[in-house]
């Protein structure tokens, strides 16, 4: 049995601690890996049940009973609970584990390419199926629930859900949907050192805002066009601003590992861990307790290397650093789409030519530029101008970029093939294809003759 928690009991004795934990994940590049993380809507297909396609509750018979089949065929695997609850299990695969509303994640373990990337999703995938299929339930990754309300989403035992869906509300009007109704895919990456970071950090973190439109793939509402094509980038506008985003000073030439810390100590904190518990201290700040301001009934307790370690998780920058590097700016897609934006980042950042090529290419454009284009991608996707420049034709020369650098990597699978093959979805949406939303929306205008329900069958896993 394991616990999901960091307990780590180092006094923290200075901020320069906290940053050396970070650059604790320096590596010499023969040691970089892939890691993809994914998540996915369950849906109930028995069509007897009153909440046929809606997600199913932990029980009866729904995400527990699935761990639960998971666990007997997997013995070797090592659960992970929350209480009593199972809610997931280190694998050799990585981890499963469950979003706020049972939203099912598979936690890649780190990979040396794509092509493995690939064996490990369709292996969690044929998981899934042997224990989902016999219960009835399917599922399918896109980026927000197309249909069900707020209410209609169940919510699973765990306690740090539990802090988080009362402290959502007192920041801002959409975290309970972005906890319950959306799914994401993120890919994370190494770095070899602090400048590397740096670079890799503020090149992604301005191409977020294309990676939203390229991958965008939730254009519905409550059954309805929503009017993005990222409903779930929307969602983060207004969900806790002072956790997510674009932070500006992540674009600083001087940023590095002691910045970022800068910056989460500020993040307001949720929880911390004390005797195995987790005790809700939502909104207190991390930063006043380093400075001997502890929160109530914690003036006599020492702030640890654990806290930071958790506290780390608790920010949601749309490019996050922990000992690696989360791109987080994608809806969750078919399983081509979720390989291609590893492949698209992976390309772009591990290449050392490739990403000093990247960033020249990405400061034709200001910093404040990319951070206004966020908001704008998510209506309009890839018709704006970044500039003076169509954003499908400036995708389209970093997509170049992604391709020379998974070229130069030149790791080929079995069939001769290398990684540039998981790009080829990209190709067709940077020469007008329809992205995945607008797909979705002609299929609604035109097959489903406006209902959106069908979307669950052929986005189907």
């Amino acid at each position: 049995m394991s616990s999901i928690l960091d307990q780590d009991q180092t006094p923290i004795t200075s901020t320069t601690q906290l940053a050396e934990h970070l650059a604790e994940g320096c590596k010499p590049t023969q040691k970089w890996r892939i890691g993809t993380e994914h998540e996915k809507f369950g849906f109930i297909l028995n069509k007897e049940d009153p909440r046929h396609l809606l997600p199913p509750a932990y029980e009866p018979s729904g995400i527990n009973a699935i761990l639960t089949s998971m666990q007997e065929r997997h013995p070797e695997w090592e659960g992970i609970y929350d209480h009593d609850n199972i809610i997931g299990f280190d694998t050799d695969r990585g981890a499963v584990s469950l979003e706020p509303a049972g939203q099912f994640e598979l936690s890649g373990a780190p990979v040396s390419d794509l092509h493995a990337a690939k064996q490990e999703m369709e292996a969690h995938f044929h998981d899934v199926h042997q224990a989902a299929d016999p219960l009835n339930i399917g599922f399918a990754p896109l980026g927000f629930h197309p249909f069900a309300t707020r209410d209609q989403m169940p919510w699973m035992p765990k306690e740090r859900y539990k802090i988080m869906k009362a402290y959502m509300p007192k920041v801002g009007t959409l975290g309970l949907d972005m906890m319950t109704r959306t799914c994401t895919v993120q890919v994370n990456l190494d770095f070899s050192s602090e400048e590397d970071m740096a670079r890799k950090m503020r090149v992604s973190l301005a191409l977020q805002p294309l990676a939203t439109a390229l991958f965008a793939n939730s254009p519905f509402y409550e059954g309805k066009p929503s009017g993005y094509q990222s409903t779930r980038a929307h969602i983060w506008t207004d969900t806790d601003n002072n956790r997510a985003g674009m932070p500006p000073s992540f674009f600083d030439q001087n940023f590095g590992f002691e910045q970022y810390v800068d910056w989460l100590l500020d993040v307001p904190m949720y929880f911390v861990i004390r005797d195995g518990k987790m005790v809700d201290v939502a909104g207190e700040s991390f930063r006043a307790w380093l400075n001997g301001k502890a929160p109530k009934g914690f003036e006599n307790e020492q702030i640890t290397m654990g806290d930071f370690k958790n506290h780390i998780t608790t920010a949601f920058p749309d490019v996050r650093l922990k000992q690696y590097i989360e791109m987080r700016g994608a809806d969750a897609g078919s399983p081509e789409m979720m390989l291609a934006m590893s492949a698209f980042w992976t390309g772009l950042l591990y290449d050392s030519a490739t990403l000093i090529a990247a960033e020249k290419l990405v400061k034709e454009y200001s910093w404040q530029e990319y951070i206004e284009l966020r908001p704008q991608v998510i209506k309009s996707g890839l018709s704006l101008l970044l500039g003076k420049e169509n954003l499908r034709h400036f995708a389209k020369r970093i997509l170049a970029l992604a391709a020379e650098g998974l070229k130069k990597r030149n790791l080929q699978n079995a069939t001769g093939q290398d990684e540039q093959v998981y790009l080829e979805p990209l190709y067709e949406i940077v020469n007008g294809g329809p992205t995945q939303a607008e797909y979705w929306l002609q299929r609604y205008a035109t097959v489903w003759q406006g209902d959106v329900k069908h979307i669950l069958e052929e986005a189907k896993i």
